[in-house]
């Protein structure tokens, strides 16, 4: 029996713009921005030997059969692999289905794990590549696995999987914090087979990446998300009713893509009053702050 476990950071994503037209999956993919949380998806694999390959994937301690970019990515290894019997046991920090990444670090970190406990003996960039493949055969996502693999607040300036996207950082990510308050949940699925929503978000959001690529500041993001939040017209009323209210005490706040979730990015001594008062506006719901990871994936010890 062999085990190995895999990390990958949960990440919100503020403007995008969809490249999803090339007939090569690796070269599918986004061109955005976002940032990666220091809280995120963490996946432990055991595997032996069997007559017959065979799998069972648990989420957060719950047997699932629905867990279908993990049977993906699966359904890829086990060409490369003689039988096993496999165990896939995901702890998700974040929530899911509400723009934090999850399907997509949860695609990686069970790749990095597998090929890890299954002697695979693919690259890390195959691993991460496969990954990258399953969740833009499963319309989960576009840019997510790479983010997850490079981690950090940056802006994706090409769009493909690791080893053939690219971004450039934000600087001093460490002193900053993300302030979130999720309300529920929006299919990623469903909005970006949307051709009304996908002709908005490229409408907008190829000259954010611009803008952001030719000055990344942290304050130019937040006021770019903001104006691409309101531009694709997904805003709720609960949103609707947390930014006025934020906007009047001083704090810009946007939209998830996609989720029903308010963040903003901010220097870490802004960041506590900024919860105090979002939990005053917004009474009922927990107001989480956490930092920005700087690894990315990671196989753990």
């Amino acid at each position: 029996m062999r085990t190995a476990s895999a990390y990958a950071p949960g990440h919100l994503t503020g403007l995008f713009q969809i490249c999803d037209q090339s007939p090569d999956l690796l070269q599918k993919g986004s061109r955005g921005s976002g940032v990666s949380l220091d809280i995120g998806v963490y996946t432990k694999v055991t595997s032996e030997p069997a007559k017959k390959t065979n799998w069972a994937i648990k989420i957060n301690g719950e047997q699932t059969n629905g867990a279908f970019v993990s049977e993906n990515v699966l359904n890829k290894f086990i060409k490369s692999i003689k039988p096993q019997a496999i165990s896939v046991e995901h702890f998700v920090e974040t929530p899911m289905v509400a723009g934090f990444g999850s399907s997509g670090g949860g695609a990686l970190s069970l790749a990095l794990a597998l090929n890890e406990a299954t002697g695979a003996g693919w690259s890390r960039i195959e691993a991460s590549n496969t990954a990258h493949i399953a969740e833009i055969e499963c319309g989960t996502g576009l840019g997510s696995v790479f983010a997850a693999e490079r981690g950090g607040f940056g802006v994706l300036i090409k769009p493909g999987a690791p080893g053939i996207g690219d971004s450039i950082s934000y600087p001093n990510s460490r002193d900053l914090r993300v302030v979130y308050l999720h309300f529920g949940s929006i299919s990623t699925k469903e909005a970006l087979a949307n051709l009304v929503l996908r002709a908005k978000i490229n409408d907008l959001g190829g000259r954010f990446v611009d803008e952001l690529q030719r000055q990344p500041t942290t304050e130019r993001f937040m006021r770019f998300s903001r104006e691409f939040a309101e531009h694709v017209g997904l805003v709720t009323p609960k949103l609707r009713s947390l930014f006025e209210k934020m906007d009047s005490a001083g704090y810009t706040f946007t939209m998830a893509m996609f989720g029903e979730v308010a963040f903003s990015v901010m220097p870490k001594e802004k960041a506590l009053e900024a919860a105090a008062l979002l939990e005053k506006a917004v009474p009922g719901y927990e107001v989480v702050v956490v930092g920005v990871d700087r690894e990315g994936a990671k196989i753990l010890d």
